[in-house]
């Protein structure tokens, strides 16, 4: 799941122009890759939803207080690419809402596949 969403940014990134898409979605999705990299070390998944939203909300508000320009790495397009340079309240609600999505595929499927697993490794 993290890498199919690591490869939706990338085409987003590289070849897709429009503002919602790049903006908005590309947000929701960078949450996807986030979420399920941290879902590795956090079994539960509801505190690794939170952690989540902590961080992005985190780096989001670092935004505002220009942390790109008082760390000095205005100058590397690759720090202002990942950290970012503007303060947007929509980012926060796209954050939110990938997290939700997130949370909710991750109730309706992994718990689904994981259950699976389970009764088949019993059962065999």
């Amino acid at each position: 799941m993290m890498m199919f969403n690591f490869f939706i940014c990338l085409i987003i990134a590289c070849f897709i122009k429009q503002a919602f898409v790049r903006g908005f979605l590309g947000d929701v999705i960078v949450v996807g890759i986030i979420y399920y990299f941290f879902r590795i070390f956090l079994k539960n998944k509801f505190i690794n939803f939170f952690v989540v939203l902590l961080f992005c909300y985190s780096v989001e508000i670092m935004q505002y207080f220009s942390i790109v320009k008082i760390l000095g790495l205005s100058n590397y397009k690759i720090a202002r690419i990942i950290i970012g340079t503007n303060f947007d309240f929509m980012d926060l609600l796209a954050y939110t809402v990938g997290g939700i999505i997130c949370i909710i595929l991750d109730i309706l499927f992994l718990d689904v596949l994981i259950n699976k697993k389970i009764k088949k490794d019993i059962y065999n």
